[in-house]
């Protein structure tokens, strides 16, 4: 008897029999439970999806989040809204973002200041390794800019310092502009300096208008684009690996004898650390099909942000490899916030 049900065990089922049917329904059921997050990301979105910013509504990263985020609620057929929660140089945003529910319906706007705060807040809450990067979106290269009748080149401003000290504004300590300034003038031009710290790149761009500062340090995006454009700053470097379309005039670092001085302003977009990579993945496609807009690379550009192309698994190279791009220049100047 035992023969027989253990030949009965072996044959096969006929395609289409009750049995076949059972059988690949249970095996289809197995399937979905083996894989959780394969079929989240299928349902995904089912409600509405916030976009923490932590910095102030107008600036960079706010700005890209609202133009992103209007058109992932259009592609994704649920709403998103940015809520800024700004302080600590982004880190109550990034804090709160860190330790959200790990289900892709918040999401983190980032900037530049996730790759510094890495290195120079050593009490934050957060590591970079609580976050899985969705996208770099956009980036702007820091450049530094002169009153007319300041320095006309570089080479210029560094000469005249050279006897006294480079005196530079920036939107704070701790800032990109800043650590990319200070580490070019302290470890490259090796000249002395002055740094003047402003509320933000506006104030510091008024400044260097009102000719109160002799350079400013700030990215295009930040609001320096457009005196620079119009003719009322004069743009001495760009620390890119070529010019930039909407500033032609503006030289690079490396045409002024410093090659392969380069750091950006950039902004991306990222989730808690345990969001299931699926998520991911399907976030970053609809962003960058949103950055290949023809309307959304002009409000890009216009505003001197530049789109980035990157999957998903690029994008998270990058954020890696920024965090250590960044922490040499910090530890070379000796930043350093408790």
């Amino acid at each position: 008897m035992q023969a027989d049900v253990n030949i009965q065990n072996k044959l096969p089922v006929k395609a289409g029999s009750r049995k076949g049917r059972m059988m690949a329904a249970a095996m289809g059921a197995l399937l979905v439970l083996a894989s959780p997050s394969a079929s989240w990301a299928q349902a995904y979105p089912s409600k509405p999806i916030t976009i923490l910013v932590g910095f102030a509504p107008g600036g960079l990263i706010d700005v890209i989040s609202r133009v992103v985020g209007q058109r992932l609620q259009e592609k994704l057929g649920q709403p998103v809204v940015v809520e800024n929660r700004a302080g600590a140089a982004g880190n109550i945003a990034h804090r709160r973002a860190a330790t959200s529910d790990a289900d892709g319906y918040t999401i983190l706007g980032g900037t530049t200041s996730m790759a510094i705060n890495e290195t120079v807040y050593t009490k934050r809450g957060y590591t970079a390794d609580d976050f899985i990067t969705v996208s770099i979106a956009a980036s702007s290269p820091e450049m530094i800019s002169a009153p007319l009748d300041g320095a006309k080149t570089l080479k210029e401003f560094i000469d005249n310092s050279r006897s006294a000290s480079a005196q530079f504004g920036t939107a704070g300590a701790g800032s990109a502009s800043y650590i990319t300034t200070q580490y070019f003038f302290q470890n490259l031009a090796k000249i002395p300096t002055t740094h003047i710290p402003f509320q933000g790149g506006a104030p510091a761009v008024a400044a260097a208008l009102g000719n109160q500062i002799p350079l400013v340090a700030t990215p295009p995006a930040a609001g320096v684009a457009s005196p620079v454009k119009s003719g009322q700053l004069r743009g001495l470097a760009i620390a890119a690996d070529k010019r930039m379309a909407l500033l032609p005039d503006v030289p690079t670092y490396a045409e002024s004898g410093y090659p392969g001085f380069t750091a950006s302003a950039w902004t991306g977009f990222f989730l808690p650390a345990k969001t299931p990579k699926e998520i991911a993945v399907k976030l970053n496609t609809a962003i960058l099909e949103i950055l290949k807009e023809p309307a959304v690379i002009a409000k890009l550009q216009e505003i001197g942000f530049e789109p980035l192309y990157l999957d998903q698994p690029a994008s998270e190279a990058m954020y890696r490899s920024e965090i250590s791009k960044w922490r040499k220049m910090i530890e070379a100047i000796g930043l350093k916030v408790e």
